[in-house]
C-alpha cells in the first residue's frame, strides 16, 4: 500500500492544553515523542500529521476528508471530550470508511487504528469502531482513593518515567504496522536468537495488576513472541469465550496474573474473567502442547471474599499436577521461570546428553556464605536438597590453602551457586561474585554456572539498597520459604 502520510493524530483540542502555565500541551508532547521513537525504529523519520488549529473546523470540509483517504494510521487519543466531539467522531468514521475502501481497517493481525486512553471513560461510551480495541492507558488508577492520574511530568518524575515506558510500547507497534504497510517482513527486524514468532496467551487481569501485565507483554514481544489477546473483549459470555477459545487455540502457553481484586464479570456470567479464561486454559492444556502458568505476588492481601475463595481454589486444585505451575513469589521470577518455560519446552525436543556427571540427581549447587551465616543458610540447603539437588558447603577447616583448594574444586563442578549476604559486606559479596566468573580459570570446562544471591540474617540498609544486574538478588521475608527459590531452580535445571 502506498500513503502520503504515515499517521493522522484525532485529538479533542481541549486535551492539549498544558497543566502548568508556558508548559507544552500533551498531545504536543506526546506528537513529538512518536516521531522521535518512531523514527529510531523506522530508521527514518516518520510523516505523523495533527490539526494544530484551535478553530480547525474550517479546513475539514475541504482538506482534512480527502487526506484521511492516504494516511497509513489514526492514532486516536481519547478521553470524555473526545467521545462527545462530533469532528473527532467525523475524523474516525471517515478513516474507517477511506480504510475498509482499502481492503479494510485491519491489516494481517494487526489494526490500522490506535486507540490511546488519556482519560478513562465508561465502555459503553466507547465509539462502536474503537470497542473492539485494546488501548494503550496513559494514565494510573490510585488503588486506594480509586482517583485518575494521567500520565504527565506534571504529576511527577515516575508519571514521566511511567509515560515514556508506554509510549515506547504504542511507537514500537506503530513502527511494525508502518514496515509491514511498506512491504517489509516482520521476519526482517531483529528478533532475540532462539526465539520464533510464536503465540503466548497472556491473560487479562485487574487494575491492580495491569503494571505488571503490561511489563510481561513488553518483555514477550521484544523476545519475538505474539501476544493475544491483541484486540478487546466482547462483552458478552457466550461471545467472550468464542473470542478466547480461538486465541488459546493458537497458543501454547497461558500465563494469569492472579491480583488482590475480583474483576469484570462478562454480561450472561456469573464468574469473574479471570475465572473463564483459568477454565479455557484448562480445556486447551488436554488437548497437548500447552503450557499453563499462574501467579499469585508474594504476600498478597486479599479483603474481597469472592477473590480470596477463587485463590483458595486455585490453590487445591488438583489439575495443577498436570502442566501446570501456580508461582507465589516475587514479580522478578515470573518472568525468569516463564522463559525458561519456553526454552524447556524445545530443549525437549532435541537429543539429551547420555553422558550425565550428575547420577541421576538434579546436579550440585554451591552454597558460598561466611560461617556466622551457617544457621540462615540451613532451610536453604534442606529445600534444594528435597528437590533433588546435592548440597555443596564451603570448608571453614584447615589452612588458608586448603580452604581455597575446596572454594575452586566447588566451583569447577557446580550446576549453581547461591551467594548469601549476611553476617558479610557488600564487597566480600562482590569478590564472590568475581570469583564464579574467574572459575574458568580454576578448571571449569562447562559454561559458568546460574548465581543467585540472597540476603539473609539481620535487616540492614546495606542489604536493602544491594543491586547488581549480574545476579538475581532474593530478598528474603521473615520466614524462609521454598518459593523464594523457584525462579533460580528453574534456572539451574534448563
Amino acid at each position: 500500500m502506498s500513503f502520503d502520510c504515515d499517521a493522522f493524530i484525532s485529538y479533542s483540542h481541549i486535551d492539549n492544553v498544558g497543566l502548568v502555565d508556558g508548559s507544552k500541551g500533551w498531545i504536543t508532547n506526546l506528537h513529538r515523542a512518536l516521531e522521535i521513537r518512531v523514527a529510531q525504529l523506522l530508521g527514518e523519520k516518520p510523516a505523523i500529521w495533527r490539526d494544530p488549529k484551535l478553530a480547525g473546523n474550517d479546513v475539514f470540509e475541504n482538506t482534512l476528508v480527502d487526506q484521511l483517504k492516504r494516511v497509513a494510521v489514526l492514532i486516536t487519543i481519547v478521553s470524555p471530550r473526545y467521545v462527545k466531539s462530533k469532528w473527532t467522531r467525523r475524523e474516525l468514521v471517515e478513516f474507517w470508511n477511506a480504510a475498509q475502501a482499502q481492503g479494510g481497517v485491519s491489516f494481517h493481525d494487526k489494526t490500522r487504528i490506535f486507540k490511546v486512553l488519556k482519560t478513562p471513560i465508561p465502555r459503553e461510551m466507547d465509539p462502536p469502531e474503537l470497542r473492539p480495541l485494546l488501548g494503550y492507558e496513559f494514565f494510573h488508577i490510585d488503588a486506594e482513593t480509586g482517583r485518575v492520574h494521567e500520565l504527565d511530568e506534571a504529576f511527577g518524575p515516575q508519571a514521566q518515567t511511567d509515560f515514556w515506558m508506554k509510549l515506547d510500547d504504542l511507537a514500537q507497534d506503530i513502527a511494525s504496522l508502518l514496515e509491514m504497510l511498506k512491504g517489509e517482513s516482520l521476519a526482517t527486524q531483529p528478533v532475540i536468537q532462539g526465539t520464533k514468532r510464536e503465540a503466548i496467551f497472556l491473560a487479562e487481569t485487574t487494575d491492580d495488576l495491569k503494571d505488571q501485565r503490561e511489563s510481561i507483554r513488553r518483555d514477550l514481544q521484544q523476545h519475538g513472541y505474539t501476544v493475544l489477546p491483541a484486540r478487546g473483549l466482547p462483552l458478552l459470555d457466550p461471545e467472550l469465550k468464542a473470542s478466547l477459545e480461538q486465541d488459546l487455540e493458537q497458543c501454547r502457553m497461558s500465563v494469569h496474573l492472579i491480583g488482590r481484586n475480583y474483576g469484570w464479570i462478562p454480561e450472561g456470567s456469573s464468574v469473574s474473567l479471570l475465572e473463564i479464561q483459568n477454565e479455557l486454559a484448562i480445556a486447551r492444556a488436554k488437548e497437548g502442547g500447552f503450557i499453563r502458568l499462574l501467579w499469585i505476588p508474594a504476600g498478597l492481601q486479599v479483603e474481597d471474599e469472592r477473590q480470596a475463595k477463587v485463590i483458595n481454589q486455585f490453590r487445591m486444585d488438583p489439575r495443577l499436577q498436570v502442566g501446570a505451575d501456580l508461582l507465589e513469589t516475587i514479580f522478578e521470577d515470573l518472568r525468569t521461570v516463564i522463559h525458561d518455560r519456553l526454552r524447556e519446552t524445545v530443549q525437549s525436543a532435541q537429543p539429551t546428553n547420555s553422558t550425565d556427571v550428575t547420577g541421576g540427581c538434579c546436579g550440585q549447587i554451591y552454597l558460598i556464605y561466611d560461617q556466622r551465616d551457617a544457621v540462615s543458610v540451613s532451610p536453604f540447603a534442606n529445600a534444594l536438597f528435597d528437590q533433588g539437588f546435592d548440597v555443596l558447603h564451603p570448608t571453614f577447616e584447615g589452612d588458608e590453602g586448603e580452604v581455597r583448594q575446596c572454594h575452586e574444586e566447588n566451583l569447577r563442578v557446580c550446576n549453581g551457586v547461591l551467594i548469601f549476604f549476611g553476617s558479610a559486606n557488600e564487597g566480600w559479596v562482590r569478590r564472590k561474585l568475581r570469583e564464579v566468573q574467574k572459575s574458568v580459570g580454576y578448571g571449569r570446562t562447562g559454561p559458568l554456572p546460574p548465581v543467585a544471591i540472597s540476603c539473609v540474617g539481620a535487616k540492614t540498609a546495606e542489604k536493602e539498597r544491594f543491586r547488581t544486574h549480574e545476579a538475581p538478588v532474593i530478598f528474603q521475608t521473615d520466614c524462609f520459604s521454598p518459593d523464594m527459590l523457584v525462579s533460580f531452580v528453574s534456572r539451574v535445571k534448563s
